[in-house]
């Protein structure tokens, strides 16, 4: 990744911060020499060095765990918007202000191995949903499935955990421009009523 150091960001609270609220992960890994690329939610270790999730036994994942190059990067895509160079007092003084876009994201790389431990298995399964479902003001459980379904659905999926070496984010939001200019953008989005871009105010106040 490309990563000019302004835009740089090494603190594990902040990056792990970014990877609870966006934790759907571009998975990229190599398989007989071609890149193998998956979509799933992880959830990060409480000492930040695990990322755990699952997925279906027939994924060809299974086979990066399985091969000999089992490393693999986890990308997780924070907020991201448009930013107009209409925003910048900048403009009005020199006109020399082109568009760009701001967005956050974290890169963790290491080794992927499966789990095949159906009691983990159904745990991690309850531990994510219970994670997620409030979002929605929601309160279902995986008990209040029938158990025979339950299990059904459970040996069709496996366990999956990546031990991190690496974690690192690249926050570009717009720490290059002028502080005029910086503080013009926060104040216009802080009047915006699009939610994508209160999430982005949120992380530049945060960065």
């Amino acid at each position: 990744m490309y990563l000019p150091k302004h835009f740089s960001v090494d603190d594990p609270a902040l990056l792990a911060q970014l990877i609870a609220e966006y934790p759907l992960a571009t998975i990229v890994g190599s398989l007989e020499n071609q890149l193998e690329i998956n979509h799933l939610p992880l959830m990060l270790s409480s000492d930040r060095t695990k990322l755990y999730g699952h997925i279906a036994r027939v994924n060809p994942l299974v086979k990066v765990a399985g091969s000999s190059n089992t490393s693999v990067t986890a990308i997780f895509n924070g907020p991201q918007a448009y930013v107009t160079p209409a925003w910048y007092p900048s403009k009005k003084e020199t006109g020399k202000v082109v568009p760009t876009w701001n967005y956050a994201v974290a890169h963790a790389q290491g080794n992927i191995k499966l789990i095949e431990d159906a009691q983990w298995l159904r745990s991690h399964v309850a531990q994510m949903t219970n994670i997620h479902e409030p979002t929605y003001q929601s309160n279902w459980k995986l008990d209040d499935a029938p158990e025979d379904y339950v299990q059904m659905m459970l040996k069709a999926i496996i366990g999956i955990e990546i031990e991190v070496k690496s974690l690192v984010g690249k926050f570009k939001l717009s720490q290059n421009r002028p502080a005029q200019d910086y503080a013009a953008v926060v104040e216009t989005i802080e009047k915006s009523p699009q939610e994508v871009l209160q999430e982005m105010r949120k992380y530049m106040k945060l960065n």
